[in-house]
């Protein structure tokens, strides 16, 4: 193998949560790591999604031998329906991600021409100049994986999103030996999970959140509605079998989960040996206290099943007395406040609702700090780039590497968008590529900038007031008084002085005494100019102003 040189090129996932993508390029090949979405934060209003900027591979589309999954999450995966198309490259990934990814697709009527292969954990493949090995990693997903990449540069090891759990539901644990065995042999870089750097200890295991949920369900004294991420499947398999064990029958509710499920049963995921799953419809006469019920809705979004039940707008399920309300997730940061209002709505129709403050009944699948020490031992990597979380995790993540003897030089904290160099004795920074959000906006992809969201901040803000100007097409003299429509601006009624007198002011300005029309710009520059002035110095707001120009 001649020796290239070695670029890292983060495109998401890098100061912030999601958008997970990561390009690896030697010499004219190049491989990506992950795909995923983000979701959108407050101050993104009308946004559905948000996917990476791709730009930097449309114009390498030739150099690119495939695109990796480390495992079914939509971090890891949500961007594919948009991006796959555009690159047209195969996708690499197991059985399980394989099948999620082909459910994604396939919602997004992008399924038809992708080149998926299923690579099972432990076998490796080649791209290009890239040799790449799929090894076993505990998360809160089963068939997820790490990479060993090998280069002819070195050694590339990639965490994925990982724990270290002994006792996983899957009983499939991190593989652990064979880090050990890559650091025995020497490896050039780690790039490792950072989402979870703030935690001190270990992460728990998922078997604490089984007891906890078989304990719920037996104390239980009506129906059991519990609520999770739709992808986390050894959560549904403990629930099908503490309802084994407890003789209650389980249906799921919520196109998501649904579609999960029956994919993951068939490819043998979730077992369910004992035949307790049914259809909601076959259990409306069983007594209560022998129904189960998994639904989404765990982060309160407002279309989710959960969401929908605890509002009485679910076509199938309403909260009755005495029903139990299991959240088995964590809020995502930003969605704290419509999980609480989802609490207190159950709350109100007399559920009994469970949560992460009362109990143990989730457990995230990141590793905490003594596992991301541990990891580090194990490999003895030459360099370090912590990856998957804000630029404060990142950070913690590089003051944890110099605390178990990486010295600082050969640590790089980078953001998206940055080109690392690496040659097997040094790594520098050399520039910068464009990334950053790709806006998915109902069925538009892209067209929605920084213009737009501004606007819709503005509108949402400090509303719209649109300014009607009646102008003499020859002479451009105003032809009678301007009307002024305000929405979300001021109540009309009570402030008719203030719009009235705004009115006068936009009349005054534009009575000039000239025979010539003015340029119909400088008008709608002098009428925006002078009513936010006004208004701002009457109310301290500033609605976006429309002045809208008839010529008679």
């Amino acid at each position: 193998m001649t020796k290239s040189k070695l670029h890292l090129i983060p495109l998401g996932g890098l100061g912030e949560i999601g958008k997970n993508m990561m390009a690896i390029e030697c010499g004219d090949d190049i491989i990506i790591i992950d795909a995923g979405l983000m979701f959108p934060e407050e101050e993104m209003p009308g946004i559905d999604l948000v996917i990476p900027d791709i730009s930097y591979l449309l114009e390498r589309k030739d150099n690119i031998r495939g695109i990796i999954i480390t495992h079914g999450h939509e971090d890891h995966i949500g961007a594919l329906p948009y991006v796959l198309p555009q690159l047209e490259v195969p996708v690499y990934s197991t059985r399980l991600t394989n099948g999620l990814i082909s459910v994604k697709l396939k919602e997004r009527k992008a399924l038809a021409g992708a080149k998926l292969k299923v690579i099972p954990p432990g076998e490796s493949f080649t791209l290009g100049k890239f040799r790449i090995e799929f090894y076993p990693v505990c998360h809160s997903i089963p068939d997820a994986v790490g990479l060993i990449i090998h280069t002819s540069v070195g050694i590339i090891v990639h965490s994925g999103d990982f724990k270290i759990d002994y006792t996983p539901v899957d009983s499939k644990p991190t593989d652990l030996a064979r880090l050990a065995q890559l650091g025995e042999s020497g490896v050039l870089l780690l790039l490792a999970d950072s989402t979870y750097a703030e935690l001190p200890g270990y992460t728990p295991s998922e078997r604490v959140v089984g007891e906890t949920l078989d304990q719920v369900i037996a104390t239980a004294p009506g129906r059991v509605i519990i609520t999770t991420f739709s992808s986390l499947i050894s959560r549904i398999q403990q629930v099908i079998n503490s309802a084994t064990k407890r003789q209650r029958r389980v249906a799921i509710v919520g196109r998501s989960m649904i579609n999960t499920s029956r994919m993951a049963l068939e490819l043998g995921y979730l077992k369910d040996p004992e035949g307790v799953l049914a259809q909601p419809d076959e259990l409306k006469n069983m007594p209560h206290n022998r129904i189960i019920l998994i639904t989404t809705g765990s982060q309160g979004e407002p279309t989710s099943a959960l969401v929908r039940i605890a509002n009485r707008a679910h076509r199938q399920v309403h909260i009755l007395r005495g029903d139990t309300v299991v959240i088995s997730a964590t809020p995502i940061p930003g969605n704290e406040a419509l999980v609480n209002r989802t609490i207190d709505t159950l709350l109100k129709q007399g559920a009994n609702v469970v949560y992460d403050k009362l109990a143990q009944v989730h457990v995230h699948g990141h590793a905490s700090q003594e596992e991301l020490k541990l990891l580090l031992n194990l490999v003895k990597p030459r360099f370090f780039i912590p990856i998957h979380g804000e630029y404060r995790h990142l950070n913690l993540h590089a003051k944890l590497a110099q605390s178990v003897g990486m010295p600082q030089e050969n640590i790089f904290v980078l953001e998206d968008g940055d080109i690392l160099e690496l040659n097997p004795h040094s790594g520098k920074k050399i520039g910068k590529v464009t990334s950053g959000n790709v806006y998915v906006d109902g069925l538009s992809v892209g067209d929605v900038g920084g213009i737009i969201l501004r606007n819709r901040r503005m509108l949402s803000r400090d509303g719209i007031v649109v300014v009607i100007i009646t102008v003499n097409k020859q002479t451009g003299k105003l032809i009678n008084s301007p009307d002024i429509i305000s929405r979300g601006f001021v109540d009309t009624r009570e402030s008719k002085d203030m719009l009235d007198e705004s009115c006068r002011l936009v009349a005054r300005s534009l009575d000039h005494g000239g025979s010539h029309p003015a340029e119909w710009s400088l008008i709608n520059d002098k009428v925006r100019d002078i009513l936010n002035k006004f208004y701002y110095q009457q109310t301290k707001r500033r609605p976006m102003i429309l002045p809208f120009i008839v010529k008679v």
